[in-house]
């Protein structure tokens, strides 16, 4: 069963046509790169895949269950976690309050190991301690990205998570990504830098205009002339 599926989803806003009758098919344990122009629909997809914003047709199913109309909240315990592409940290908490405040388990010591356990994966272990207010951009996508692995999900969607992060850090995010793939965890990236796309992704899809232009293996996406116009065209 696939973890996500989309079937014919449509969103307008006003008179612009963000998705238009768009349809993919997520399955388990795999990394997909979400790729297209600015304005192609990206982020919409992903505002609709975790209810900040509701479809104007079609339908949403997260393994098989419909979840077109629900609140953010609920689709969150139902197993879908996001982040964004302006980051979103509580800035005047400390680095690991922000990882405690997104924890489903508030008992005993076991969350804030775990938050520690984050820290270190995504290395700010160093800075649990300082307000997520005075970290620099990259840190608090890193912050973001943790607090994220804090509620367990089953789907992740991360929006430009590699932005503004440095190479090195940036390797370390795609070894984690990979990591949480064999753990049995479903990925979605958006990105623009093709690098992470071919190095993480098993498939690519790609948008253009709120319509989904193409879908296949990152190398097949790299060969598509149709995909290769519509990024010139979109430049």
């Amino acid at each position: 069963m696939n973890v996500l599926e989309a079937r014919n989803i449509t969103k307008n806003y006003g008179h612009v046509i963000a998705l238009d009758n768009v349809s993919m098919s997520i399955p388990p344990s795999t990394i997909v790169g979400l790729i297209g122009p600015n304005g192609s629909g990206k982020t919409t997809f992903v505002n609709l895949a975790t209810g900040f914003s509701n479809l104007d047709s079609g339908d949403l199913f997260l393994k098989g269950d419909r979840i077109n109309g629900r609140h953010p909240h609920e689709i969150s315990r139902l197993g879908i976690a996001r982040t964004f592409q302006e980051t979103r940290v509580f800035r005047k908490m400390t680095v690991i309050e922000n990882l405690l405040v997104a924890s489903r388990d508030r008992a005993g010591s076991r969350p804030t190991q775990k938050a520690r356990d984050l820290l270190t994966l995504v290395g700010l272990a160093h800075l649990e301690r300082e307000y997520s207010g005075s970290l620099s951009y990259g840190q608090q996508k890193l912050l973001e990205f943790a607090r994220v692995l804090m509620m367990d999900p089953t789907l992740i969607l991360l929006d430009e998570p590699t932005a503004g992060i440095d190479p090195i850090l940036t390797g370390e995010l795609l070894r984690c990504f990979k990591m949480l793939r064999d753990q049995g965890k479903t990925l979605i990236i958006v990105e623009h830098n093709m690098a992470v796309i071919n190095a993480v992704c098993e498939r690519t899809v790609v948008l253009h205009h709120g319509r989904k232009i193409a879908e296949g293996t990152p190398l097949e996406i790299e060969q598509n002339r149709i995909v290769q116009d519509a990024y010139l065209g979109g430049a």
